[in-house]
């Protein structure tokens, strides 16, 4: 998400939160959540705090963001000019967002060159670190063809952003339309085969990633099954789940 949209985002959130103080609605902090409008209010928290994650915010820049929220919504008079300091927030959003980046490439750099010495893989001139977990029989796909695969995909320290796996449903999808290492990758593996795929931030979702699951410049691990690969020309399935192109 950009800074802008990031910025709007906040803004149309603010609007539904000051009309649910305003009524009594909010829980209190740390109270539990007992009716529905508490976990409703809860998981406007979260969304929000999941948006504002990117900019690696410390617990003092995080209260100075909770007490304009407050003075906002209890209409005490702000200390600061919102038309002078409100076109700042992109400056500053973008500068957040790229020193994390940079942060999580370098990481990512140790990251894939320990994948790359495990036995079996191969790094490719792209970045690309692959290795075969189990071998398949079957065809292999070009770079416009259409992939039937069960996935699941984690962050370098195993946290695991998604996984069609867990949700029951391989996902299906042309080549052409997901992450440069996504495609990459599935033009190595025959039907059937079962692979470990690590795919740095360049040819995965860059220094934007792909807030909230993923940070700016993340370095992603995939285990991969390639299911099957539709004929050339058939149809092109709709995508039922990332990765997407950036």
């Amino acid at each position: 998400m950009s800074a802008r949209r990031f910025a709007v985002f906040v803004a149309t959130l603010l609007v539904p939160l000051s009309a649910c103080k305003a009524s009594g609605q909010t829980a209190a902090t740390g109270a539990e959540l007992k009716s529905e409008d508490d976990k409703t209010l809860y998981a406007l928290g979260l969304m929000m705090g999941g948006n504002l994650k990117p900019l690696r915010l410390t617990p003092e820049e995080l209260a100075k963001v909770k007490q304009g929220l407050d003075d906002s919504v209890s209409g005490a008079k702000p200390q600061v000019e919102l038309e002078a300091y409100g076109p700042k927030f992109q400056q500053f959003a973008q500068g957040r967002v790229a020193a994390g980046a940079s942060v999580e490439k370098e990481k990512g750099k140790t990251f894939a060159e320990a994948a790359a010495k495990e036995e079996g893989a191969t790094r490719t001139p792209s970045g690309l670190v692959f290795r075969s977990l189990a071998p398949g029989k079957g065809a292999s796909p070009s770079a416009t063809s259409k992939v039937k695969v069960n996935y699941e995909g984690s962050l370098m320290d195993g946290t695991v952003f998604d996984s069609s796996i867990k949700r029951g449903q391989p996902a299906e999808f042309a080549l052409n339309g997901v992450i440069p290492c996504w495609s990459e990758a599935l033009q190595k593996m025959k039907v059937g085969e079962k692979a470990k795929i690590v795919c740095p931030a360049d040819i995965a979702y860059g220094d934007r990633g792909h807030p909230p699951q993923i940070p700016g410049g993340a370095t992603l691990v995939f285990q991969v099954e390639l299911l099957d690969v539709a004929a050339e020309g058939a149809p092109a399935p709709p995508v039922t789940a990332p990765p997407v192109k950036k």
